[in-house]
């Protein structure tokens, strides 16, 4: 049984708030803190992240989602450049977010539907499913026209446009999807196995560019669904590199002051 709600995309180019509502809410290190992901969805192109003004994801390599880590609350000016480009220059993608206290996030950088790139958020919804449930949601970053999301060759999510996304709570259990164009039974992407566990919440990201024949799905899984959280949200788990070593290295709190930093800094290595 499918209960369905859609979601809009917090999204559109320029400086714009990350909204938090009653289902939206996810718990975080601190209530000061938020945990924050980044998919890199453009294809073919290597970049390096900028946050206020520091690197913060450098040689990010296209299909990488990185898992969440929590990151202090506030304003972050995101730069995209290419990869070993200066930043002093024009960035391949620029945009202003504000990162609420709680929220679990995701930033996609990703094509628009025709094709140029563009930076938007979406805030992942970890409030409870009910038992023998899981939460299913699908995001469309490509560069492609509208599609519907099939689930065992049934439409579940319909006229899905760039950069929309739509939810569903679903029965736990294997799921074999794919994505068509809208009202067709023209595969675009898939089929792919999900496995949608008890408590979980499954985002699917179709991107890629139909006119390049390089669409693709990305999953991400959030954990911890199943009851009321405490602490730290359960985690996460995707099927791309994790955070690179380069921010391990950095150690948190030498990020949390280079994201938190309201001007330019230099970046200590030591």
């Amino acid at each position: 049984m499918i209960s369905r709600t859609p979601v809009a995309a917090a999204a559109s180019l320029g400086l714009f708030a990350l909204a938090l509502g009653g289902a939206g809410t996810a718990a975080a290190a601190d209530d000061d803190k938020a945990m924050v992901s980044v998919f890199h969805a453009v294809p073919g192109l290597d970049v390096d992240v900028y946050a206020n003004g520091d690197e913060l994801i450098p040689d990010f390599k296209p299909g990488t989602l990185t898992d969440p880590q929590p990151l202090p609350a506030g304003s972050y000016d995101l730069k995209v450049f290419k990869a070993g480009a200066d930043p002093k220059g024009k960035p391949a993608i620029q945009k202003t977010v504000e990162v609420p206290a709680g929220a679990n996030a995701t930033v996609v950088a990703h094509l628009n539907a025709e094709g140029a790139p563009q930076l938007d958020a979406y805030v992942n919804d970890t409030s409870d499913v009910a038992a023998g449930k899981a939460r299913l949601t699908v995001r469309h970053v490509a560069a492609a026209p509208a599609v519907d999301v099939r689930a065992g060759g049934t439409p579940v999510f319909k006229d899905l446009v760039n950069p929309k996304e739509d939810t569903a709570t679903v029965d736990a259990g294997t799921v074999s999807a794919d994505v068509v164009l809208a009202g067709t039974n023209d595969v675009a992407i898939g089929p792919a196995d999900l496995d949608l566990k008890e408590g979980t919440s499954t985002i699917v990201y179709a991107w890629g560019s139909a006119a390049d024949k390089n669409l693709a799905l990305k999953v991400q899984t959030l954990t911890g669904m199943h009851s009321a959280p405490s602490g730290v949200n359960a985690g996460a788990t995707n099927d791309a590199d994790a955070w690179p070593a380069y921010v391990a290295g950095f150690g948190l709190l030498g990020l949390a002051g280079a994201l938190t930093a309201r001007r330019v800094v230099s970046r200590n290595r030591a």
